[in-house]
């Protein structure tokens, strides 16, 4: 045989697992096989001077962990990154500088703050934030929770006001005080939502993001996108209606809309269909032919560019009354504090809108991460979020998180690190300097068709209905609980109910976990499920009972009775017979007829029968024929199928609580009654240790019960009982 042959042989040839020794318990391996290493145990006082002791080292690392730009900056490849950089900038750019303006109109403030909302937020997450990837600004989802907060606390109803020059005409809405006072809710919800995010961030609560699982956050963007949607469908119309917030709103937006129906103006659907039209294709085309194009055809400022003249240049204002973006000043604002006695009403909703922002990005960075590799810092980018969100709000911004379109752009033509932001966000800034009084005849319904294409991606998660069907009835459930919610209740009182779903999704999961027999397969040490696999084997006398769910106040009580059905041995159903022998035996009753039990849950009988025995067998194992000559005066149970012994698999169990442990503890007393053993197998060793805080092993429980494998204890077990094993 020539040695290639040989060796593919011996490739082929299966691996042997082969282990002798002796059968452990838990008493062995904590006398014999583990011991614990000895801790010098530190003072409070010596723990918060360890913390709080400075180093070089330890310097540097706070610093890098606070501008993670440091990391990267002084080894930036000029050559080989600045190019692709300079390109995926300027994209972004033109993408980001549309999408600011349509988005300030879904947070019902004038278009200009969107400008300035794309311009220092981004300046300040180059320095802050841990992705190199997504685009940091204006969001449909978070525009439109800021819009519905602000027309909640500053509807138009507030602002009417009778004109001055004579009493018999009605009330004239102050657009120039009302957009003020919006203006200063939206300044002020963002510096709370900056705070909130900051110091969850400082307080490590990178980890709330868990919370949102994936279903839950695209079904409630999906119910966003139909809220925005919805929103836009005035601005296409030309129509005049009240905006809506609130439970029902969005029904109440649609029904607003339809009664004005008749009152649409033609020019405004018109030029709306064809930008929607005209955008739709471009974006077609661009996914088409992405793999072929340099950068993607920037359809939406083409769309701005085209609108914009042909507004101007046929007076559509004027002569159509076509609604169109207005005065737009040139420049940066100066700082200014918000007013902070507005922050009354605002918290619950700051919560909402810094929960949401922060889920948006890290979810959308540890996409991009993956697939470049590289990490993000969940808590980094909460206090990122945080500072663009508190420090912006002081220059007249919004609230902002990534935008998942802008990001797609920015990654897709070759965008490597933040500089790619940064000069998005210089390209704003030239308009605001130098061009912005060019887009003030820019149509509304340009806008609205710009937002109302860049929902389609959004609306596609649709699709995740029949894949979530297929795969996970309960993940459907929450994708349905936070579209509907979010829909029918509005974006804030949604998410509260979808995560409270959630949350209760994880209860119901730990009380209905499956709880199976499991047998050996034999030859080997594995152990299945006996309903499942047929080469399973039930050992005789022994019943190995599986649950996939730790044991905790929730579910202990579930868990016990499942232990009792799935197994066939209820200590009280033996305790209730052994009670009617002993009655019968004190009546002076016949010794000969048997005495039927039925029980009526498992539909199984068992007999009482009289035999000549000194001691009563409560584990269903007959009495010898030679014995029972001389004894006269006992009975016994003789059940369907006689177990000595049961085991519990814990390999599943990550933690369990008092009220588990003593749930546990008291079974085991009562199957200790009835002459049944108890034994626990598979515990991992912070199971163990939290089993020995909660003073588990005392009384009729010690380490002797508890084995590392469930083989083992199958094997002791065979071991006390060789005529049964």
């Amino acid at each position: 045989m020539d040695p290639e042959t040989a060796g593919r042989e011996d490739a082929e040839a299966p691996l042997l697992y082969h282990v002798e020794r002796p059968v452990f318990d838990e008493a062995f391996v904590r006398s014999q096989l583990l011991h614990r290493r000895e801790k010098t145990s530190l003072t409070p006082r010596q723990r918060l001077a360890q913390q709080l002791q400075c180093s070089s080292k330890r310097a540097k690392a706070v610093l890098l962990s606070s501008l993670p730009i440091l990391t990267w900056l002084p080894s930036y490849p000029v050559k080989k990154w600045l190019f692709h950089d300079v390109v995926s900038g300027l994209s972004t750019g033109v993408v980001q500088l549309p999408q600011g303006l349509a988005y300030a109109m879904l947070a019902a403030i004038p278009p200009v703050y969107g400008l300035y909302s794309s311009f220092y937020p981004v300046l300040l997450y180059t320095f802050f934030g841990t992705s190199r990837h997504i685009s940091i600004g204006t969001f449909a989802v978070i525009s439109l929770m800021i819009g519905g907060v602000v027309v909640r606390e500053a509807p138009d109803s507030m602002f009417y006001m009778q004109p001055a020059n004579g009493t018999n005409m009605s009330a004239v809405l102050d657009v120039e005080t009302r957009d003020a006072a919006r203006v200063q809710l939206a300044v002020v919800l963002t510096t709370l939502v900056g705070i909130i995010q900051f110091v969850l961030g400082l307080l490590r609560f990178g980890f709330v993001a868990i919370y949102l699982t994936e279903p839950l956050v695209r079904g409630f963007t999906t119910a966003a996108a139909v809220h925005v949607f919805i929103s836009q469908l005035k601005y296409l119309l030309g129509v005049k209606t009240r905006r809506f917030s609130g439970p029902l709103s969005a029904i109440f937006s649609v029904q607003a809309v339809l009664s004005h129906i008749t009152d649409t103006n033609v020019t405004t659907l018109i030029m709306g269909l064809v930008c929607i039209v005209f955008l739709y294709g471009i974006k077609s085309m661009n996914e088409r032919f992405k793999k072929k194009l340099p950068v993607p055809i920037p359809g939406e400022i083409i769309v701005v560019i085209v609108s914009t003249g042909i507004s101007y240049g046929l007076r559509l204002s004027q002569d159509y009354r076509v609604d169109v973006v207005g005065k737009i000043p040139s420049g940066l604002l100066p700082p200014a504090v918000p007013h902070f006695s507005l922050l009354n009403n605002l918290v619950a909703d700051a919560f909402a809108i810094a929960i949401v922002g922060f889920s948006m990005s890290i979810s959308l960075s540890k996409i991009f991460a993956l697939k470049h590799g590289y990490s993000v810092d969940g808590n980094q980018e909460l206090i990122a979020l945080g500072l663009c969100n508190f420090i912006s709000s002081f220059f007249q911004t919004f609230a902002i998180t990534c935008s998942m379109s802008r990001s797609l752009v920015q990654e897709s033509t070759g965008g490597k690190t933040q500089i790619a932001g940064l000069l998005a966000s210089l390209v704003v800034l030239l308009v605001l300097v130098a061009i912005s009084f060019v887009f003030e005849t820019l149509p509304q319904t340009a806008l609205a068709a710009i937002i109302m294409v860049n929902l389609l991606g959004m609306f596609k998660q649709t699709r995740d209905i029949p894949a979530l069907w297929r795969t996970s009835r309960i993940e459907l459930a929450i994708w349905l609980v936070a579209f509907t919610a979010s829909v029918l209740l509005g974006l804030d009182y949604g998410l509260m109910v979808a995560v409270t779903f959630a949350i209760l999704t994880v209860v119901y999961r730990t009380q209905s976990p499956k709880r199976v027999i499991l047998g050996q397969v034999p030859g080997t040490g594995m152990y299945c499920d006996v309903d499942e696999y047929e080469e399973a084997l039930e050992c005789s006398g022994i019943k190995i009972f599986h649950s996939n769910s730790s044991i905790y106040f929730a579910n202990s009580d579930l868990y016990v009775n499942a232990l009792k059905e799935k197994t066939g041995v209820d200590p009280a159903h033996l305790q209730a017979a052994w009670k009617a022998q002993k009655k019968l035996k004190n009546g002076n009753q016949s010794q000969d007829s048997p005495l039927k039990l039925r029980d009526k849950d498992r539909g199984v009988t068992h007999e009482v029968l009289s035999y000549n025995h000194a001691d009563e067998q409560r584990n269903g194992q007959l009495a010898d024929k030679h014995e029972e000559q001389d004894l006269e005066e006992a009975v016994f149970l003789k059940p369907a199928s006689p177990v000595h012994s049961i085991i519990l698999d814990w390999t599943p169990v990550s933690f369990i609580d008092s009220v588990g442990a003593k749930a546990i503890k008291s079974v085991i007393k009562e199957y200790a009654a009835v002459d049944v053993q108890v034994f626990i197998a598979g515990c991992n060793r912070s199971l163990l240790a939290e089993l020995d805080r909660l003073q588990f092993f005392s009384g009729v429980v010690t380490p002797h019960m508890v084995f590392p494998t469930i083989h083992d204890a199958v094997l002791h077990l065979q071991s006390l009982h060789p005529n049964i094993g």
